[in-house]
């Protein structure tokens, strides 16, 4: 614990950095530690986060394609529909289940310095967005053995990002603040996910859906994030103002429920970790 403490204090010069830039510098070793300890003893390593999405696009492939039959003459490419469902739904579900759990975590961390306590969820939000960009490369690998070239509908995934990003934030923040106060909200949360996964056409058609379900798809979040991806990877189009309008909601309303009360509850933290 105490190894892991050196690693994230500023040093004698950052140490005279303004609060905004010492955050900042923080948050950089946070993400760092975490990228090691991530592949640390692991002899594939980084390839890891290529070879997952891979792995689990074949098997979810063989086995929906084959057995069930899930296919749609609406998807180009099945394949590539459901890598890009899975990796876009593993962004919000890995930066929101290490982000739930960040400042509980980091108690003794602290207990012991004077940091910004939102750095935390931050932190690993932005660690998951890492793990995504690796997850890309196992994307453009599908893309070329499929025959879907890549088009300049690709260069607006940073908006993608931004809007995915903030949903993740929020939803982290506010997660983060929750499970210091009710424990219960961890292993809550696991079922969630996975009711969530289900809910998302991440492997099946959303045509298959009846029609009511198909309605209440609309106020389903990760539904329009997964939308957008494919939009622009898989379909190669510019998504429509109505899915830009829907993701930009649904990033900014939760970015905005996610501070409010993270800033309500904060303070308090101190007493529960």
């Amino acid at each position: 614990m105490q190894t892991e403490t050196k690693e994230i204090q500023p040093d004698g010069q950052s140490a005279w950095y303004p609060e905004r830039q010492k955050s900042l510098y923080i948050l950089r070793q946070l993400v760092t530690r975490d990228f090691k300890l991530k592949y640390r003893r692991s002899f594939l390593g980084v390839l890891w986060s290529v070879l997952n999405p891979l792995l689990m696009m074949v098997v979810m492939a063989a086995v929906f394609s084959t057995m069930m039959r899930f296919s749609s003459d609406s998807i180009p490419s099945y394949p590539l529909y459901i890598i890009l469902g899975n990796v876009t739904f593993s962004l919000m579900s890995d930066s929101t289940s290490q982000g739930m759990r960040s400042i509980i975590d980091a108690a003794s961390l602290l207990k012991k310095v004077r940091i910004k306590r939102w750095v935390f969820p931050l932190e690993k939000v932005l660690f998951a967005i890492v793990n995504f960009a690796f997850s890309l490369i196992a994307v453009l690998i599908v893309m070329l053995a499929v025959g879907v070239h890549p088009t300049w509908t690709a260069l607006l995934l940073p908006v993608f990002l931004a809007y995915v990003g903030m949903f993740c934030i929020g939803l982290s923040l506010l997660l983060a603040s929750l499970a210091v106060f009710f424990r219960d909200v961890i292993h809550l949360w696991s079922v969630v996910l996975t009711a969530w996964t289900y809910a998302t056409p991440l492997f099946y058609p959303a045509e298959i859906l009846p029609a009511w379900m198909l309605s209440l798809e609309r106020f389903n979040p990760m539904y329009h994030f997964v939308n957008y991806a494919r939009t622009l990877l898989l379909y190669q189009q510019v998504p429509s103002a109505m899915l830009n309008a829907a993701c930009a909601f649904c990033g900014v309303a939760m970015l905005a429920i996610g501070i409010l009360v993270f800033r309500k509850t904060e303070h308090r933290f101190i007493l529960y970790i």
